[in-house]
């Protein structure tokens, strides 16, 4: 949501719950923590209390673990000594399982320096803490509004596209925040025992019917 409120909140869940399938969320820059708990406590998976919605999920072949990235009423991110030490506790649980890590700002610098400028505070601590984990296959991140893929903590990490705009491309390191309405998007990710996580980039809109090469 573009601000905690209730109103947007209940339209989120409303239309999350359209989609026939599980739905995780976690916390971003625009969201508040309060808020999410009430709006989605009772899908189960959101921790009750404490000050992270830090969460693991474990009914699916693929182990995901949601972390809270939020510093309240900043744009960056951080991962602080508590949010490292569950997520280092919550990787030993189960180091055999593959794992994917999902989470709102990047841990890693993308190149575009509008955004870079808000830092991530603990990004070298996580990506030690990844790098010990060779079962996490993906850490996969919100915030850019753009796709961006790289190698990182010894495994593979990225950015997702917009639903909404997208962040202007622009890769110089002074550059002016922009944005730009290119084509809607998401990422859809694929896993299976013998190739691991693989990721699609949907285009969003209707381009006409399928053709058939025959």
């Amino acid at each position: 949501v573009n601000a905690p409120d209730r109103r947007s909140y209940a339209i989120l869940r409303e239309t999350l719950g359209e989609l026939g399938m599980p739905a995780y969320v976690i916390p971003g820059n625009h969201d508040g923590r309060a808020e999410m708990r009430e709006a989605f406590g009772d899908w189960g998976y959101l921790p009750r209390d404490g000050e992270f919605l830090h969460y693991t999920i474990e009914e699916h072949p693929l182990r995901l673990i949601g972390l809270d990235s939020v510093i309240p009423g900043k744009e960056g991110g951080r991962m602080c000594a508590d949010r490292l030490a569950w997520l280092a506790a919550r990787l030993e649980e189960a180091p055999k399982q593959p794992t994917l890590i999902f989470m709102h700002h990047p841990p890693f610098e993308t190149g575009i320096g509008f955004m870079d400028k808000y830092g991530f505070e603990g990004a070298g601590e996580m990506e030690a803490v990844v790098r010990g984990h060779p079962q996490v296959e993906w850490v996969l991140c919100g915030h850019m509004h753009r796709q961006i893929q790289m190698r990182w903590g010894g495994t593979v990490a990225s950015t997702a596209p917009s639903i909404t705009f997208q962040i202007m491309l622009d890769l110089a390191r002074r550059s002016q925040g922009a944005f730009v309405m290119e084509p809607s998007a998401c990422s859809i990710f694929s896993w299976t025992p013998d190739s691991g996580v693989k990721t699609y980039l949907s285009i969003i809109g209707d381009y006409g019917p399928h053709r058939s090469f025959a």
